[in-house]
């Protein structure tokens, strides 16, 4: 099985599963670029000196450091995290080695709000904020497509397939505004 579901309690099914968004991965392609690009160009220089096999192994040597910090721990970082939806909660968990997570109820969010800077919007991600009954707000930076989650996790909160855009229309004589003087 596979995680999300080897985690899910009976009966609960997965909303949404997503990884922050890819821009939090352009920093670290850029350090892959260079240090590649570098390597290379300094490995070109070094093909005359007497001594180019050292130099070789140095610079492989630091090329791996550099990838390693710079380019193999962030990938790992954002492919080992994990913001899910379900029918009964939010998760959202982190890590490796050490690993973190929290849950909350649905029925424990008293509101859902999300904000997305010019860039954020350019790129399509956001920060989106969580709140609960008995804690301080919960930001979870770089959500792709956070307008959309936002409004799916509306919805899973308030259970009502008919509050927003997009959705099927509601049967004849079943309109919140009739009937009301």
């Amino acid at each position: 099985m596979a995680y999300p579901d080897d985690v899910l309690s009976e009966g609960e099914q997965v909303v949404l599963h997503k990884h922050p968004h890819w821009k939090m991965l352009l920093l670290p392609y850029l350090i892959l670029l260079v240090v590649l690009a570098g390597g290379i160009w300094l490995a070109v220089l070094a093909q005359d000196l007497s001594w180019h096999n050292i130099a070789y192994i140095v610079l492989g040597a630091v090329a791996l450091v550099i990838l390693g910090w710079g380019f193999l721990v962030p990938f790992v970082r954002w492919r080992t995290t994990h913001f899910i939806i379900t029918t009964d909660r939010v998760m959202f968990r982190m890590g490796v080695v050490k690993r973190t997570g929290i849950d909350i109820p649905l029925a424990r969010i008293s509101s859902v709000r999300f904000e997305h800077g010019l860039i954020d919007r350019i790129v399509g991600c956001g920060t989106l904020i969580v709140e609960s009954s008995s804690q301080e707000p919960l930001e979870f930076d770089d959500i792709p497509n956070v307008e959309k989650v936002h409004t799916l996790l509306y919805r899973e909160v308030n259970d009502n397939p008919y509050d927003d855009f997009g959705r099927e229309e509601r049967p004849h004589g079943d309109h919140p505004e009739r009937g009301r003087r």
